[in-house]
């Protein structure tokens, strides 16, 4: 068995994590840690009848696992996880803190100065169906955000392969509310987000977009801008992502599909669905699935990609589950079928 840890249980993605790895087959929850909820139980904290212990950061004990999950608040992750790898305890970081190479991009879209610029180079970027071999062998893993898990699946085959032609790349994607966290705030109000649609840092502003180029470009140099515009829909979970592509010369959309269903065909988690079937949340929410669909228009030489996720599952605890098994050498779909 797998011992494991949570940090930040108390939040949506921590709570998944948990909900998943009690599950698991080879996986035993040693503890669950929150600030906020110490000394309380999940069943008082949560709609469950789990009544696993809630424990002090400090009280956790990290000589009793092998890794740990880290679902904080960017800034805060990263001393906890300097902490774990001090202790020879593998982490899997949910947060930003790790996932920005460059520590001045992290200060410029953080707002803050990088925590832990010392452990930047040997953070490995946790989407694992691109980084597989290098995830099997980390310390320290950064769970990509939800946003760039759904557009990345989507586009890096297209930029590896050359078939992006020139101009921007524009992506309109649609969150569910628990992707904004459990603190509440005005935006996330019931009375704000129901029967409503809210476009929110639009354009190049929202944090998650050097995320995403920065992969892009490691496989794709010559790629345009990305335009991203994400939104807030009155759900509680999922993202649907649709990106509008520019093709090379050349390509069309029974390529791009073909293209698609080559690199995924044999992935556990990535589903490509067959010509005039769009994806949607239902595909999705509630599974550790990426579901994508291609959409050609030919007329103005692009095609259209959807991508549908759950942003708590592939978009966070699922992908940090999914890398766990990769870690330890087990099954890459255990606790997530």
């Amino acid at each position: 068995m797998v011992r494991v840890g949570i940090y930040g249980v108390t939040g949506y993605a921590g709570y998944e994590a948990f909900r998943l790895l009690r599950r698991h087959p080879a996986v035993e929850v040693v503890f669950a840690a929150s600030e906020s909820g110490a000394g309380s139980s999940l069943a008082h904290l949560f709609p469950t009848l789990d009544d696993f212990p809630v424990v002090a950061f400090a009280e956790a004990p990290l000589d009793r696992v092998d890794a740990v999950f880290l679902a904080l608040p960017h800034g805060v992750s990263a001393a906890v996880a300097r902490e774990a790898l001090a202790a020879g305890v593998r982490v899997v970081d949910l947060s930003a803190d790790f996932r920005l190479k460059d520590p001045e991009r992290y200060a410029q879209w953080y707002h803050e100065a990088h925590p832990a610029p010392d452990l930047l180079a040997e953070a490995v970027y946790g989407l694992t169906e691109w980084n597989r071999p290098a995830v099997r062998q980390a310390r320290l893993v950064a769970n990509p955000g939800c946003y760039p898990t759904a557009v990345l699946l989507a586009l890096l085959p297209l930029a590896r392969a050359g078939a992006i032609g020139p101009g921007p790349l524009i992506v309109d994607a649609k969150s569910g509310v628990s992707g904004a966290g459990r603190k509440p705030s005005l935006t996330t109000h019931f009375v704000e987000v129901d029967e409503n649609l809210s476009p929110y840092h639009i354009g190049r502003s929202h944090r998650h977009l050097p995320e995403i180029e920065q992969m892009l470009h490691a496989v794709n140099g010559g790629l345009g801008p990305l335009i991203f515009t994400p939104q807030l829909l009155p759900v509680a979970r999922g993202i649907l992502a649709t990106i509008y592509v520019p093709l090379a010369p050349g390509w069309t959309e029974g390529m791009v599909r073909d293209l698609l269903v080559e690199t995924y065909g044999r992935e556990p988690f990535v589903r490509v669905l067959p010509p005039g079937v769009l994806a949607t949340l239902r595909h999705s929410v509630g599974t550790n699935r990426c579901v994508l669909s291609v959409t050609g228009v030919p007329e103005a030489g692009m095609v259209i990609l959807t991508a549908s996720i759950d942003n708590l599952i592939k978009g966070a605890a699922g992908q940090a589950v999914q890398n766990l098994n990769v870690m330890f050498g087990l099954e890459e779909t255990a606790g997530l079928m």
